[in-house]
C-alpha cells in the first residue's frame, strides 16, 4: 500500500479545504467552499460551468491564492501553496488541456524532468527513454505508438494517455483527474477506470472531477457537489444516484428572471442538413424558425461549440449543407456568414467580441461601418446618433459613446458585443454563453434583450451551459453529446435536471420530440 502522511491506513482525511474564498474582479468564483477528501479514496467533485470546480482545483495546484480559507494535507496547513510545493507534497494534477510539448517524442514527454543519462555522462539515454515508454504504456493502456512518434502525431486521447502515465511515474499521492474521459472512447475509458481503482486500492488518493454523472456513479465513493462558488452536499455513492445528484447541481431560484414570450414562430428559416466536421461532430440535421430561440448544449467535447464555429465560418463543414431559405449555402470565412445576416456573440467577449481599448461608439459601428460612410469618409455624428440609439435602446451603463469599453461592467461590454450587430439587418443571432460572468441584474436585462430579438422575428441560436437559462429562455433544447444530437426537448415540459442527465449521458429516459 501506499504510505502517505505517515500511515499506510486508508479512510483518514488527506486533504481538507474550508472556508474557501476566491474573487476575481468583484465577483466570487468561490464563496466559503469546502472539501474534505478520505486517504485510499476515489472522491468526485461536480457542479456546473462556472460552480467554481477550477478555481478551487487551481488552488490546490498552487496557481491561485485563496482570499480567505484554509488548506491541509495530511492535518497539516499549508500557508502558501505553490505548484511546486505541491508535487513535493505528491500532489499531481491530470488538466483538461493536454500540457505537452509538441515537438518531443513520446519518450521525452514523459520523461521530461527526470530525463535517464549514461552513468555519469550526463548524455540523455534516449533509446531508454523510448523503450521504457513503451513499456509504460503498454503496461497502463496496453497502448502501442510507432516508434519515435511525436506529440504533435498523436490523437487527443493519445496525448490524454500520455499525461495520465507522465504523472503515474512521479508515483503521486494524490492524483487529481480533470475531465479525463472528455477525449477518450470507451473502451480507453473502462481501462483508466480499471487504473484508477487498483490505485485506490494501493493507497493513492484520487479527486475525479466530471460533468459525466454516470462516471461518478461508476468509480466514486462520495462525491462533493459545487453550485455558485459553495460547497451545497458531500454523499456517498453507496446510496446517492446520479439523477439526486444532478438535481443538487442545477437547483436555483430563477425568480423573474426570465421574460414572459409573447413572439409568434414562424416558418422555418435555417435548415441544417447532415453537416458534419472531421473529429468534431457527425452528421447532424435540425431546422429553426423564423422568431424561434433555440437551445443548444453539451459537455466540454460534445461538439455544440464546434457547430456554432462552422455556422459562423469559422471553421468549414467536411460535409453536409446549410440551407437559409431557399439558398444553399457554405461558410469558409466570417465575412462570408456575416453577409448572410449571421451574427456571433462568442463567450470570450474581452478577447473575441469587444475591442477593449477602443470606444462604446467605435465597437458599436465597427461592423456596420459602411453605413456611415459620407463621399468615402466616416460620418462621425451618424455614427454617435447611432450609438447613442443603441445606448438608450439595449440600456448600456456608460458614461457615454466615447467611454471606453474597458471601462465597462461585463454585462454592459456584452451588451456591447450584442449592438455591435443590430445595425447590420442582422436575421440570425448566434449566441455562445451570453450571460457568462455576469451579476444577475445584467443577466435578467440580456434575457429580456434576447426575447425581444425573437419577437421583432430575429433567430436566435442559444449555446448556453446554464441550464436554468436554456429552459426559461429557450423554446426548444438541442443536447449534444460526443459529436451528436442525441435529443431534441420542449422548454416548456422538461426541466434542468433533465436536460443535465441527457448532457451527461445519463437520461432516466428518453424525452424526445419533433
Amino acid at each position: 500500500m501506499n504510505e502517505f502522511c505517515g500511515q499506510p491506513t486508508t479512510g483518514a482525511s488527506v486533504l481538507r479545504m474550508t472556508g474557501i474564498v476566491k474573487t476575481f474582479g468583484g465577483a466570487r468564483a468561490l464563496d466559503g467552499a469546502a472539501l474534505e477528501v478520505g486517504r485510499g479514496s476515489v472522491h468526485g467533485l461536480v457542479g456546473q460551468n462556472g460552480a467554481g470546480k477550477s478555481t478551487l482545483i487551481k488552488i490546490l495546484a498552487g496557481l491561485y491564492q485563496p482570499d480567505e480559507g484554509i488548506i491541509e494535507i495530511c492535518g497539516t496547513p499549508q500557508d502558501r501553496l505553490t505548484p511546486k510545493l505541491a508535487e513535493a507534497l505528491g500532489i499531481h494534477f491530470i488538466h483538461q488541456d493536454r500540457l505537452l510539448p509538441p515537438s518531443f517524442s513520446v519518450g521525452e514527454a514523459l520523461f521530461l524532468g527526470d530525463e535517464p543519462v549514461y552513468g555519469g555522462l550526463q548524455l540523455l539515454n534516449r533509446s531508454g527513454m523510448r523503450r521504457e515508454a513503451a513499456r509504460l504504456l503498454k503496461s497502463y493502456f496496453d497502448l502501442e505508438l510507432p516508434d519515435g512518434a511525436l506529440i504533435a502525431d498523436l490523437t487527443t486521447a493519445e496525448k490524454q494517455i500520455i499525461q495520465i502515465t507522465r504523472a503515474l511515474i512521479r508515483k503521486p499521492k494524490i492524483l487529481v483527474f480533470d475531465e479525463p474521459t472528455a477525449a477518450l472512447v470507451r473502451r480507453e475509458a473502462d481501462i483508466l477506470f480499471g487504473l484508477i481503482r487498483r490505485l485506490a486500492g494501493e493507497g493513492v488518493t484520487i479527486l475525479y472531477i466530471s460533468h459525466y454523472l454516470r462516471e461518478i456513479e461508476e468509480i466514486c465513493d462520495a462525491v462533493t457537489v459545487l453550485r455558485n462558488g459553495r460547497d451545497v452536499a458531500t454523499l456517498s455513492l453507496s446510496d446517492t444516484s446520479a439523477a439526486e445528484i444532478g438535481q443538487l447541481m442545477v437547483a436555483r431560484e430563477a425568480g423573474d428572471l426570465f421574460p414572459p414570450r409573447h413572439s409568434a414562430i414562424g416558418t422555418d428559416y435555417l435548415r441544417v442538413r447532415d453537416l458534419a466536421l472531421d473529429r468534431k461532430f457527425e452528421p447532424l440535421s435540425f431546422t429553426l424558425r423564423r422568431g424561434e430561440i433555440l437551445g443548444l448544449t453539451g459537455l466540454l467535447g460534445s461538439g455544440a461549440k464546434d457547430l456554432m464555429r462552422v455556422l459562423f465560418g469559422l471553421e468549414a463543414a467536411t460535409s453536409g449543407e446549410i440551407v437559409i431559405g431557399e439558398r444553399k449555402l457554405r461558410f469558409d470565412t466570417p465575412r462570408q456568414a456575416a453577409r448572410a445576416r449571421i451574427a456571433l456573440v462568442p463567450e470570450d467577449r474581452r478577447r473575441h467580441g469587444v475591442a477593449l481599448e477602443m470606444t462604446v461608439q467605435e465597437n458599436t459601428t465597427l461592423a456596420n461601418l459602411g453605413r456611415f460612410l459620407r463621399f468615402g469618409r466616416l460620418d462621425p455624428r451618424a455614427e454617435e446618433n447611432a450609438t447613442q440609439e443603441l445606448i438608450r435602446k439595449l440600456q448600456i451603463k456608460t458614461s457615454g459613446p466615447r467611454a471606453l469599453v474597458r471601462s465597462l461592467s461585463g454585462g454592459n461590454q456584452q451588451k456591447v458585443a450584442i449592438a455591435k450587430w443590430l445595425g447590420r439587418d442582422t436575421e440570425l443571432y448566434l449566441l455562445d454563453e451570453p450571460t457568462v460572468g455576469v451579476d444577475i441584474g445584467a443577466k435578467a436585462e440580456i434575457y429580456s434583450l434576447i426575447a425581444d430579438l425573437a419577437a421583432q422575428g430575429a433567430s436566435i441560436i442559444l449555446l448556453s451551459s446554464d441550464l436554468d437559462e436554456l429552459v426559461g429562455l429557450a423554446d426548444r433544447v438541442l443536447v449534444m453529446f460526443r459529436g451528436r444530437i442525441t435529443c431534441e426537448l420542449l422548454s416548456s415540459h422538461t426541466t434542468a435536471t433533465e436536460i443535465l442527465a441527457e448532457a451527461t449521458g445519463a437520461p432516466e429516459r428518453s424525452r424526445h420530440v419533433g
